[in-house]
């Protein structure tokens, strides 16, 4: 297939100096005044050697990996670098108390060693074209928002359809600037990734939810596994015969240690941001969306913990689980908290200010724009009425208790059991028994009675009547008998009921479980239709507002929000100082890993082959020259959820570190960066190779590697 880039014109790039440490740049759009601001923090390279079509290039190893993160290729056999809290989910799948990779890791010291993962992908990007103006071709300026948006989808789908493809090929039309921008994306989808090595969770998870967030780090989080081809090169499914891939590109690992004020590149996909939000959308996230979410989730997390504290089993079963959980009530805590303490309600207003009193000026702007700001103010009063019950309703019930959640995905093939369609019941029967086996392998009955009960009586307590879906409602003053009695009938909660309706499926309409999820999503679905409108005109004030800014501030360079596309960005190795009195160091080291070190906690335990590598000092070339182990640094560099396991690159093309998380300072940064004191949070590369050397003796893997000195 022939690639072409189609490089944009007018407003939306025009670039000028700006901080290096704020953007998350589109990398194929790289120009004269991107490459000097790098030059002028040390980069080496050349536009090309970063993202090219047409040769080899860094983007050509780097790669979406799963559903949400990122991974890159280090060797020349296909080998693939990525957070531990990413494959998580995969080396959990693989544990049990008698193979324990969790809590002692898990290496492969050869081939035929790896573990298949037959849901894992992996995708690379091939193309990207902008097709702006066929999608928006049929527009008409006279349209109603409405219609625009039908019309869009529209155009979407029947592009997407007519583009050649490759059946292992992917094919994503993305909106940018709030629906002012289309621009298509292809990959190349993997789907025979194998697990090669994860550290022991005393390494890949250290600090676990105390320390998430937060500087100073002191975490091994990585993972590594292996993409394989077709014998002819080809993406696969899994088989025996498949062979490791060969990439265009991969990275090489550099020993030369970090300085502060040395350059720091990342690529990868950050997932979301909305740093062009209003205020009004910031006031309901500090006061409904944030509190709710974290009330919901506190209360899920103390049931897990309990269970998992209790039975060495069923924290293999639930670590994965109650890790997702805990990500991001964490988030929630900290971007509540930093959006007001970096007052980013009067930033957003301020802004907003500025540009009424521009639109004021000129009546052909106050016809275009000068109901957009009346719009947000009416239009979120009438989310924020709905808003926390509308998370209730995610968190406490469709995805609260696992039987509920899990008894979703048999509503179409209940329609279908009561219109009496066999064929297409047992066609859709297949898929849901493979799911139902995976899900009762790490099902714990007495668990989830206890989480679906405490969050249905948080449910019925906390969200005003009208707004409750009706069987929470009639059954609120008796939830205990109510859940006891769900649980004891549900084919959803034992898989001996589950194995006995799957021989003869019969309508589940009176299934408890079942029952309640149809009910949740009626009442979800009923304060939807109330939100839709509102929901539409802010949308449509989205978009008006981004392009309206744009037209007020011709020489800005508005980079795009995360989206999951390939994003870089670059900055330094850099210190903070968080608050009056206090420091931070760019860099911490494995005698930070023992000063937290506490035996046989969960969070701070440390496997004794490391503290034996400690004690010795035993850190071979690995170490400073002041006989240290650095753990992990901070950059300038502007990340965002999805940019986990993204490389962080040297001027020269070298990884240097693994980048895993955010800082708590700034925790805002999702919706407002914070220039003085927002950092990306990445395990250093001597900490990742002493790992598989020293405490693994992963020779295997360590020929592999090209490590420059």
């Amino acid at each position: 297939m022939v690639k072409k880039l189609f490089f944009f014109v007018a407003i939306f790039f025009v670039l000028i100096t700006s901080r290096a440490d704020e953007g998350m740049w589109l990398p194929y759009l790289l120009n004269r005044q991107n490459v000097e601001s790098m030059e002028a923090l040390g980069c080496k390279l050349t536009p090309e050697e970063i993202f090219s079509f047409n040769q080899s290039s860094i983007k050509d190893a780097i790669v979406q990996f799963g559903r949400g993160c990122t991974g890159e290729i280090i060797s020349g056999e296909g080998l693939l670098l990525t957070n531990h809290h990413c494959g998580l989910s995969q080396v959990q799948s693989h544990s049990s108390p008698e193979k324990d990779y969790l809590t002692n890791g898990f290496w492969a010291y050869s081939k035929t060693d790896e573990l298949p993962n037959p849901e894992l992908t992996v995708s690379f990007l091939i193309n990207v074209q902008d097709v702006t103006n066929e999608i928006l071709k049929n527009v008409k300026d006279q349209m109603d928002p409405e219609n625009r948006e039908k019309t869009v989808s529209k155009a979407i789908e029947a592009l997407k359809k007519a583009t050649p493809k490759e059946s292992w090929q992917r094919v994503d039309i993305v909106t940018f600037y709030h629906g002012n921008q289309y621009i298509m994306f292809m990959y190349d989808v993997y789907s025979d990734v194998r697990l090669v090595g994860c550290p022991p969770w005393g390494i890949g998870k250290f600090g676990a939810d105390t320390d998430n967030w937060t500087w100073p780090r002191h975490k091994g989080d990585f993972c590594l596994f292996r993409v394989y081809t077709a014998p002819n090169g080809e993406p696969a499914a899994y088989s025996e015969k498949n062979i490791p891939l060969t990439p265009k590109h991969f990275l090489p690992i550099s020993l030369k240690g970090i300085k502060e004020g040395d350059f720091a590149m990342i690529l990868g996909y950050p997932g979301s941001t909305d740093r062009y939000m209003p205020s009004q959308g910031v006031e309901m996230i500090i006061h409904e969306t944030g509190p709710a979410i974290v009330m919901c989730r506190t209360e899920k997390l103390n049931v897990y913990r309990k269970h998992m504290d209790a039975d060495p089993a069923i924290f293999i079963k639930y670590a994965s689980k109650q890790a997702s959980i805990s990500n991001y009530w964490k988030y929630y805590i900290g971007q509540v908290k930093q959006l007001q303490r970096n007052k980013v309600t009067e930033k957003k207003q301020a802004t907003e200010k500025e540009f009424n009193q521009w639109v004021n000026l000129s009546p052909a702007r106050k016809s275009k724009y000068g109901q957009i700001l009346t719009n947000y103010e009416i239009q979120y009063q009438t989310l924020r009425k709905y808003e926390k019950a509308m998370v209730y309703h995610r968190e406490t019930g469709i995805r609260g208790g696992e039987a509920v959640a899990f008894s979703a995905q048999f509503i179409a093939i209940n329609r279908k059991i009561q219109e009496k369609d066999e064929t297409e019941v047992q066609a859709r029967l297949k898929t849901l028994t493979t799911a139902a086996e995976k899900y009762f392998k790490d099902y714990e009955y007495n668990l989830d009675k206890e989480v679906t009960l405490a969050l249905l009586k948080l449910f019925h307590q906390d969200i005003q009547s009208e707004m409750l879906p009706s069987i929470i409602k009639k059954e609120g003053g008796n939830m205990e008998k109510y859940v006891d009695n769900m649980f004891k009938k549900s084919i959803f909660t034992s898989p001996d009921r589950f194995k006995k309706w799957a021989k003869q499926p019969y309508d589940l309409s009176k299934d408890p479980v079942f029952a309640l999820i149809n009910d949740l999503y009626i009442s979800y679905f009923a304060m939807q239709e109330a939100m839709a409108e509102a929901q539409l005109k802010i949308r449509e004030a989205n978009r008006l507002f981004m392009a309206g800014l744009m037209e007020m501030q011709p020489d800005r360079n508005f980079y795009p929000d995360a989206n999951f596309t390939m994003r870089l960005t670059y900055g330094s190795v850099k210190s903070y100082q968080p608050a009056d009195a206090v420091f931070y160091d760019f860099q911490t080291d494995l005698g930070g890993v023992m000063e937290k070190y506490i035996p046989d906690n969960w969070e701070f335990d440390v496997p004794k082959e490391l503290r034996g590598i400690y004690e010795k000092r035993d850190y071979g070339r690995y170490e400073t020259d002041d006989n240290r182990l650095i753990v992990n640094f901070i950059s300038d560099n502007d990340i965002t959820g999805g940019n986990s396991g993204s490389p962080v690159i040297d001027g020269e093309g070298n990884l240097i570190g693994l980048a895993f998380d955010g800082n708590w300072e700034a925790m805002s940064g999702d919706i407002s960066f914070e220039h003085e004191v927002q950092r990306t949070i990445s395990m250093d590369v001597r900490y990742l190779l002493l790992v598989i050397d020293k405490m693994a003796n992963a020779q295997n893997i360590m020929k592999e590697l090209k490590i420059v000195e």
